[in-house]
């Protein structure tokens, strides 16, 4: 949806579930992050998220796999891990069962990497694809990663490289390059969880998952929570193979243009950045990286937990004081 139809939408059911009235819901639709948590004890929380999309790709199982990654990830983005889930979908009545079989097991087996279950779900008829997960994950109720724990200070860090948004787009308009294409469904597919425990690791209190608003759409939300400014640097950001030959192309999801619009007076950019680079930042994303503000005296034993699992990353800019986003070349 729209972030600008999402946000009035949502605007009238802020105040419903107060913290007040409801003390154990840690985090919910009073402030805009990635999950809703709810605490069970003084040891235990519980993550609730869910997440579905038509397909991205032509190949069921990866599109099953890439749903399940990206429904996970808001477990990650809270800093939790994975529990159990359940099937959301919405298939053509005359589709080939043997499709359908193969979504789910592309999810299934994206679950069972994460350490989790899937316990059963729910299936509608719909003439287009719909394909997702809801999923139950758990946290300390201490050590939950929120959008708006980052200080001044703290180093921006990518887990994945970004370009999901204009690649998929050319993809659907058989314009990509099959090298560019197995490039971002291998991305899209991988787990958020290393990242996430690196995190947990070092002490992290705030991070999201780069999805459907973009880096600086996601990024806006957690300045404005914070009550911090970013400031990232362009020649570090990491990009898919063809990302940049797409870009200049002008090929991106209409969600990309969306995300400009709405969060655009957050941001300033260098004048020397063109303005394809510059969409990239605002390119919605399927199954993205997440990006986390760690604590600048821990960013070498981030990278060293990253490294004990193979998890690439890449420091991306620094939060200063101020509020809003700075891009600089």
């Amino acid at each position: 949806m729209d972030p600008g139809v999402l946000a009035q939408v949502l605007r009238p059911l802020e105040n419903l579930f107060s913290a007040e009235r409801h003390p154990n819901l840690l985090v919910g639709l009073g402030v805009a992050d990635d999950a809703a948590v709810y605490r069970l004890n003084d040891q235990q929380a519980i993550i609730s998220t869910t997440d579905f999309f038509t397909p991205v790709v032509d190949d069921p199982y990866d599109y099953g796999a890439i749903a399940a990654a990206n429904a996970m990830s808001d477990v990650y983005a809270m800093g939790g891990e994975v529990l159990f889930a359940l099937n959301i979908a919405a298939f053509p009545p005359d589709m080939d069962p043997a499709i359908v079989t193969e979504v789910l097991r592309g999810a299934a087996d994206k679950v069972i990497e994460a350490g989790g279950v899937v316990a059963g779900g729910h299936t509608i008829q719909d003439q287009e694809p719909k394909y997702g997960l809801a999923v139950t994950g758990l946290v300390h109720p201490d050590r939950i990663f929120t959008k708006g724990g980052a200080r001044p200070g703290d180093r921006l860090i990518l887990s994945k490289p970004l370009g999901t948004g204009t690649i998929s787009t050319a993809l659907k308009r058989d314009l990509v390059h099959p090298d560019h294409a197995v490039a971002m469904i291998e991305s899209m597919k991988r787990l958020n969880r290393c990242p996430a425990v690196a995190g947990q690791a070092v002490g992290v209190r705030s991070a999201t998952d780069v999805t459907g608003f973009g880096l600086l759409g996601h990024a806006a939300e957690m300045t404005q929570a914070g009550g911090v400014r970013f400031r990232f640097w362009m020649s570090k950001m990491p990009l898919l193979p063809g990302a940049t030959d797409y870009a200049a192309q002008w090929i991106f999801p209409g969600g990309s243009h969306n995300n400009k619009a709405f969060y655009g007076h957050l941001v300033q950019f260098d004048a020397g950045i063109p303005e394809d680079r510059q969409m990239l930042l605002w390119d919605a994303q399927t199954s993205g990286g997440l990006l986390l503000a760690v604590p600048a005296d821990r960013v070498d034993d981030f990278f060293a937990e990253c490294a004990r699992h193979e998890q690439s990353a890449w420091v991306v800019g620094e939060v200063i004081e101020g509020e809003g986003i700075e891009v600089r070349e």
